[in-house]
């Protein structure tokens, strides 16, 4: 009974091609940008997760300032210097410092050249960092300390200045400095903003702060807090640290900043979450479009084949059997359309994470909720024409031209 039901709606969707077609292109619309938004912002979460955890585990960054904006914000608080990075490493709670420097500039070997950001810093940034020697070695406690012009490349800058060329023993112009390529750092691909984290080249900070910045600042301090120590207890030891080394009385405010990488990283997952949920929301809307499509159509059916269910009704069909097969008929439609639209909403999610430089992570679960809303859509919508094709009297159904 069922299959003949079915076998019924199928026959008369194939009778109207093109307007069925047409009736579930607000469905297919709808399941596609659902599917296809909630699998980017899934594959976002995971680059933004990846990307903190490349950076090392338990990693904080000291900068000097307050991380607050508008009223209140001290932008005048003094630099952080050197003296502060040692007096870092004296703490047990920290396993790594390292600070930083950067500035752009344009680095050229040969008939070569590339415009690229210079970071200062020291040999502890590869492990707070969480970088690997693809080729060479890094900076010895030596080289941070005499500030040798040597420097370690990242693999976007090997290719557009070396090419295939081995870089290691190469020596590149860094404005007025002829610096040793030491190193090749691992390729790490774009970020979760899609800034190229390869576009570098790493150099002792006293070069750079001597011979390319001129002054003796430091940006931030990256840490590496120790094994089997809380972030909590080194945070709360970088704080007491600089609040003594900064002269800052009980009661003031700081004016450094202490930033935990993974709380960064939940910020911008909450944010993600609710934009992906706001757009999808957005997206869905249109389900609701295809599923008042899907009832204009249906009604419009039931007025054409009055005659055809005259017929049935005067020949011994009962109400419900009639109910039954334009219900079911509105519900192979929307789960046609969910079909359709669950490919196209994968394919659209690929590109855009290829596009974008993220995992492609589909979700078996926003898969079924989709197909199973696409299917609601048609059983909700399309009892409305199935009780007004059920309720209509045989008699005058038959004198119906």
């Amino acid at each position: 009974m069922l299959w003949e039901t079915v076998r019924l709606a199928l026959t008369a969707i194939r009778r109207n091609v093109l307007r069925s077609f047409l009736t579930v292109l607000g469905v297919v619309i709808g399941v596609a940008a659902v599917i296809a938004m909630l699998t980017i912002g899934q594959g976002s979460s995971e680059q933004v997760s990846a990307d903190v955890s490349a950076l090392g585990a338990n990693v904080l960054v000291l900068r000097s300032g307050t991380s607050g904006m508008g009223p209140g914000a001290r932008d005048t608080a003094p630099a952080l210097k050197l003296s502060d990075y040692q007096a870092l490493q004296d703490l047990g709670s920290l396993s790594a410092v390292a600070p930083t420097v950067s500035t752009a500039q344009t680095a050229v070997y040969g008939n070569a050249n590339r415009t690229t950001s210079i970071i200062g810093t020291t040999s502890d940034y590869l492990a707070v960092g969480g970088w690997e020697i693809a080729r060479g070695r890094g900076f010895t406690r030596a080289e941070d300390r005499s500030g040798a012009n040597l420097c370690i490349i990242g693999e976007t800058v090997r290719t557009a200045l070396f090419g295939a060329t081995d870089p290691i023993g190469e020596k590149i112009r860094v404005k007025s400095i002829s610096c040793e390529v030491i190193g090749l750092l691992s390729a790490k691909g774009a970020g979760s903003f899609g800034q190229d984290q390869d576009d570098l080249i790493l150099m002792p900070i006293r070069t750079v702060q001597r011979r390319l910045l001129g002054d003796q600042d430091v940006a931030s301090i990256s840490v590496q807090v120790a094994r089997n120590v809380s972030v909590s207890r080194a945070t709360s030891d970088i704080e007491g640290l600089m609040r003594d080394r900064r002269r800052i009385a009980i009661g003031e405010e700081d004016d450094f900043s202490v930033f935990d990488m993974r709380e960064l990283a939940s910020m911008l997952n909450s944010v993600n979450a609710v934009l992906t949920g706001l757009l999808s929301s957005v997206a869905a809307v249109s389900l609701l479009v295809g599923g008042i499509g899907i009832m204009n159509i249906m009604l419009v059916s039931v007025t054409e084949r009055t005659r055809e269910i005259g017929i049935r009704l005067a020949v011994g069909a009962q109400a419900r059997q009639v109910l039954m097969q334009f219900l079911v008929e509105a519900v192979v439609l929307s789960v046609l359309g969910g079909v359709i639209g669950i490919l196209c909403g994968l394919a659209l999610a690929y590109v855009g994470a290829q596009i974008m430089a993220i995992p492609f992570s589909p979700s078996l679960g926003v898969i079924a909720l989709a197909f199973g809303f696409s299917a609601l859509v048609g059983m909700v919508f399309g009892y409305f024409p199935a009780r007004a094709a059920a309720r209509l009297d045989p008699i005058e159904a038959l004198r119906y031209q």
